[in-house]
């Protein structure tokens, strides 16, 4: 076609530009998608990026529509079904506009469940449709399996993005158990973006990413959409694919809670999809029609922007430097190292100092060189993770809970930050001081004795561990949001001997945690607890955890207890809030 035939054609379509090369180029951006699924699908890799051009989330079975040509990932997800039988693909749009071109392939289909959230300022912003609303969960048998997050303000922060992924993705993507992950991965919804005007920093993808990779068996495509600031987009695909790769996540910086307006919009959400998800079935009702994002206030939310014409600045992210050794693991004779593991040894004799206070605070009774050489060896590997010598580790000790005072208090008195202790199973918990060097989180199917208060949280399950629906609710409802917002620099998990936790929980577990702290993790177990080494230790290497197969409802009891705890605990840690009744912060609060 000439110029002048091209001009004429466009005009069929709704904003979209066509050039002489947009055909072949389009059709590269959907074969390198193909090509992704199938390097992913037939294990050559194990994720990966398409970064490609033009998009292709808003074109529709018949129509080019929003830049888009061919619908990249729409046409992945057809892919991988019928090619490699693929029963469950999750779609995953954190791009800020509504991919309708996906949500119309697929609204009727229970097999792809579509997750989007987009700035919508209650239909007022592109593409303008009734059909972007929370309301819109799909139709026939796709009824619940397309989940709509309307942004109706500018100015989200990264942790109006993790509350959405804690308290309403997670769960849903748990319960669904997908096959295949397939993120349309645009970039406008980063800071500095003309186009979504958002204030989440690039290193939130690193997070967002991070939290999919343990879910089909970590088979995670990741493709290029939108993105119209060349410095945060840059910015923000390489947090992507540097989180792909292994590398451990940056630190969070300053999470507060939820803004009001987010707060909101995640509560219709809920309410909206409770009847599909048992994990939503103790969501809160619809919210009275006054703060409903139904309601048409335009009038008063038409301010003038301020600073409109002021260049937005943030600070480049920080480099992701991986240790020198991942995962060091320190095992008694005759266990074996784990491939990939480096089993640690002192080089140096440990400081004096902290011989005598492991031995008159926790071997008063006899001379046990052998625990006196484990708790030391314990000690020199956390001052290794300080040092980000060695990323995480792995301990088989006499007695965990032992260890596990030996580190708080060595934290306490010689490490610079905070350290999250997450315990699994019983434990007579010291007092702790509440000076917040440590947060204590404790799963336990018995009511602790010590009581609750700000940084110790005992959580008491009454089905146990072995009620997977029930344990994993409270992790992605509780301790993700605690964890993130308290922002250790070290995270130690502990596997106490009556836990009962089956494996394949336990490694979900570790590889969700590695995204605090840098991925520092020290995991400690009981020394007979030796056929759990190997699942431990594969988690702590990177690999994803097995999947959990698809959860049924949590038990009500269960459900009941979390959700008490959360309320008790939602007004110190505001990232526990995900109701509109909830304070919330300020959109505009960026301090």
């Amino acid at each position: 076609m000439t110029l002048e035939d091209l001009k004429e054609f466009t005009l069929q379509y709704g904003d979209v530009y066509f050039h002489q090369n947009i055909y072949h180029c389009a059709e590269l951006a959907a074969g390198a998608a193909l090509q992704l699924v199938d390097s992913v699908m037939t294990g050559k890799v194990r994720n990966g990026m398409a970064l490609v051009r033009p998009p292709g989330h808003h074109s529709m079975r018949s129509a080019a529509n929003g830049f888009c040509v061919f619908n990249n990932v729409a046409i992945a997800a057809k892919y991988a079904k019928q090619k490699y039988g693929v029963k469950r693909v999750l779609i995953v749009d954190w791009d800020i506009h509504h991919g309708q071109g996906v949500q119309y392939c697929f609204e009727d289909d229970p097999s792809v469940l579509y997750f989007s959230w987009h700035r919508y300022e209650h239909q007022n912003f592109w593409p303008k449709l009734r059909d972007s609303d929370f309301d819109s969960v799909g139709k026939d048998k796709g009824a619940g399996f397309n989940i709509n997050v309307p942004w109706n303000k500018t100015k989200m922060q990264n942790s109006d993005y993790l509350s959405v992924f804690c308290h309403l993705l997670l769960p849903v993507a748990y319960e669904f158990c997908p096959d295949l992950v397939l993120v349309c991965a645009g970039f406008d919804s980063a800071i500095g973006d003309p186009e979504g005007e958002m204030c989440a920093t690039p290193d939130i993808f690193a997070h967002l990413t991070h939290l999919l990779m343990n879910l089909a068996g970590g088979k995670v495509c990741a493709v290029l959409e939108g993105g119209y600031n060349l410095t945060s987009l840059a910015q923000s695909v390489c947090q992507t694919v540097q989180t792909l790769l292994g590398d451990p996540a940056p630190r969070p910086a300053n999470l507060q809670g939820p803004c009001r307006s987010a707060l909101e919009s995640l509560h219709c959400v809920r309410s909206a999809h409770r009847q599909y998800w048992s994990c939503l079935k103790h969501a809160a009702d619809l919210p009275t029609s006054d703060i409903s994002t139904k309601r048409f206030k335009l009038a008063e939310e038409t301010e003038e922007k301020e600073d409109g014409d002021k260049e937005t600045v943030w600070p480049e992210p920080d480099k992701r430097l991986a240790p020198a050794v991942r995962t060091a693991v320190v095992l008694p004779d005759g266990v074996a190292c784990p491939d990939g593991c480096h089993r640690f040894t002192l080089s140096e004799d440990l400081d004096p100092l902290i011989v005598n206070k492991l031995k008159e605070k926790f071997l008063k009774e006899a001379d046990d060189g052998e625990a006196l050489s484990t708790l030391s060896r314990v000690i020199a590997l956390v001052d290794k993770m300080e040092k980000n010598e060695v990323c995480s580790g792995l301990v088989l000790v006499p007695a965990t809970s032992m260890a596990t005072m030996c580190v708080i208090q060595h934290a306490a008195s010689v490490l610079r930050n905070r350290v999250l202790v997450v315990c699994v199973g019983d434990w007579s918990v010291p007092k702790f001081t509440e000076d917040g060097k440590t947060l204590v989180m404790q799963f336990s199917n018995k009511v602790s004795e010590e009581r609750a208060s700000r940084y110790y949280i005992p959580v008491h399950l009454k089905k146990g561990f072995r009620d997977v629906s029930g344990f994993m609710q409270a992790v992605m409802g509780l301790l993700l949001p605690l964890g993130y917002q308290y922002d250790p620099s070290l995270v130690v998990l502990v596997r106490m001997s009556d836990s009962g936790v089956c494996d394949s929980v336990w490694q979900q577990l570790t590889g969700l945690l590695q995204g605090l702290a840098q991925g520092h993790t020290l995991v400690l177990m009981q020394d007979n607890d030796k056929e759990c080494v190997g699942p431990t230790a594969s988690s702590l290497l990177g690999d994803p955890a097995p999947s959990l197969g698809p959860l049924l409802a949590p038990p009500s009891e269960d459900v009941e207890s979390v959700e008490k705890l959360r309320d008790r605990l939602k007004a110190e840690w505001t990232l526990l809030q995900n109701t509109a009744q909830d304070t919330g912060r300020d959109a505009e609060d960026r301090s």
